[in-house]
């Protein structure tokens, strides 16, 4: 149920049209100035780690805000086998677009005034079991079940919302994260088996997963990894410069699950990664090979050893955020989870 009542966490924001589509501008405290001047600058991409595949937004400006919003964080889980990614594209469709859909049709609200934005644009394929976005509206929840409710039911059943919260103001769900996990399965038999096709990458070759963490742990640390990102028209300038803070492989019977945390990624970094490992692990390659080919900061570098790792086999796992961002602002509704059905009579159709 929605409601008009003005609560102590209203924001107004500024968003403005580029070839990419509407794109969220910032957040800015109430004011009643009248000055030309923009109010507040938003974070500089030029320090900003955090994007997922390296296209970063340019310097951009704030539009004068017009009315008090309200900012909601969800946090997402999909199935990316048969979306184009997350980024917003109508045919064929991305997970954006189909959130967006649900979104304007349970808020009756354009998607220019909803401002959508995920902390990471997973490529074609990949999955998401803890992606987070934010969106606002010029109207106040008395209650977050209803609308999260509405949302899983319009969604396609390989998207599910998982939370429903208020967000800060401040808060952004790509600029203010501190990091992201990310995990890649790889099935290690000589058979797949049918039931993690859609979710593992099937190797029939025997892998040496000692020598996959010992080369693991090159990755570690502060890098330049220029020799491990795509390209990609949208590029602009992406910093190189990422923290990988670890990269685990685990191996539980013929399931490898390989686990990295770090401030940022490129453009496919981490299937680039994952696609050395893989050599290194049928031993084709050494583990020191790591360290040589991030010196070289090309992409040529790489390229002479593999191609990127398939895209079904790397999940999204979760964002990490600065604690009191994540807090709830004074006087909101409280975050929904779902909720469970009950049953107080049990009625069976032949009695």
């Amino acid at each position: 149920m929605k409601t008009n009542t003005h609560l102590s966490f209203p924001i107004n924001f500024g968003y403005a049209v580029s070839k990419r589509g509407v794109s969220w501008r910032g957040v800015l405290p109430m004011t009643t100035t009248t000055s030309s001047q923009p109010l507040l600058s938003p974070p500089s991409p030029t320090t900003n780690l955090n994007s997922s595949d390296g296209i970063e937004d340019p310097p951009c400006t704030i539009s004068r805000p017009t009315l008090p919003c309200y900012k909601w964080r969800m946090v997402i889980a999909y199935d990316g086998t048969r979306f184009s990614g997350w980024q917003y594209q109508q045919s064929p469709p991305t997970v954006q677009f189909m959130l967006e859909k649900a979104l304007t049709q349970a808020t009756k609200l354009d998607r220019k005034e909803l401002c959508l934005v995920g902390a990471g644009r997973t490529d074609a394929g990949v999955h998401a079991w803890g992606q987070v976005a934010h969106f606002v509206t010029p109207f106040n929840h008395d209650c977050l079940e209803g609308i999260h409710a509405a949302l899983n039911g319009l969604l396609p059943p390989d998207i599910r919302v998982r939370e429903v919260s208020p967000a800060r103001p401040e808060f952004h769900a790509r600029f203010s994260a501190k990091s992201k996990i990310y995990q890649y399965k790889i099935y290690n038999d000589t058979m797949m088996d049918p039931f993690q096709r859609l979710y593992a990458y099937h190797n029939a070759y025997r892998l040496n997963s000692a020598a996959m963490r010992e080369a693991a742990k090159y990755f570690v640390g502060i890098h330049d990894f220029s020799a491990f990102a795509n390209t990609t028209h949208e590029d602009g300038s992406p910093n190189p410069v990422k923290h990988i803070f670890y990269f685990e492989v685990n191996e539980t019977g013929p399931l490898l699950q390989i686990q990295v945390e770090g401030s940022g990624f490129l453009y496919r970094q981490v299937r680039n990664m994952v696609a050395l490992l893989l050599q290194i692990g049928k031993e084709a390659l050494p583990p020191d090979i790591v360290p040589m080919i991030l010196a070289k900061r090309d992409r040529k570098e790489l390229a002479k050893y593999t191609l990127p790792a398939p895209p079904h086999g790397l999940c999204l796992m979760s964002v990490k955020y600065d604690e009191e961002l994540l807090g709830p602002p004074q006087g909101c509704p409280t975050s929904s989870f779902g909720r469970h059905r009950s049953i107080k009579q049990c009625k069976l159709p032949f009695y």
